[in-house]
């Protein structure tokens, strides 16, 4: 029970963070009704993320498995990241991406990271939390 109020926790927090940067990015962008788009990836990219971190806390070493999943997170959002650019970047000059372009991929990939980001230093810190040894002040016997 305890890793599911985790991965709900964590879930509420990661997706406040998002949600906050994908905002910000909106007001200062200057963003309209394209960004629904933003929004509503965001939101698919946190229970995905939740999922992933929820699964891992039942591996034998739950600790490494969570680093793990934030190494391999982390890679995907950055093949990503280059993908979505050399793409934009890849179009014939009259159609060269502009400055609104530019943020939807900016807002595509940035919330993700803080969500991945966010929900990883909330398991791991849970997890840490919960490794209790055997016996007095954890020794062995």
């Amino acid at each position: 029970m305890r890793k599911l109020f985790t991965s709900l926790f964590a879930f509420v927090l990661s997706g406040f963070a998002g949600g906050l940067v994908v905002q910000q990015l909106a007001v200062l962008t200057g963003a309209t009704e394209e960004y629904i788009l933003v929004f509503a990836a965001t939101a698919m990219i946190l229970i995905v993320v939740t999922v992933g971190f929820f699964l891992v806390q039942f591996r034998a070493e739950p600790i490494r498995a969570v680093d793990r999943m934030l190494r391999w997170l982390l890679a995907v959002f950055a093949i990503i990241l280059v993908a979505l650019a050399g793409w934009t970047f890849s179009v014939p000059a009259e159609n060269r991406a502009t400055a609104s372009d530019l943020s939807i991929v900016a807002g595509l990939v940035l919330p993700g990271v803080v969500t991945i980001v966010v929900q990883w230093l909330f398991v791991r810190w849970r997890l840490k939390r919960s490794t209790a040894g055997f016996g007095r002040s954890g020794a062995e016997a």
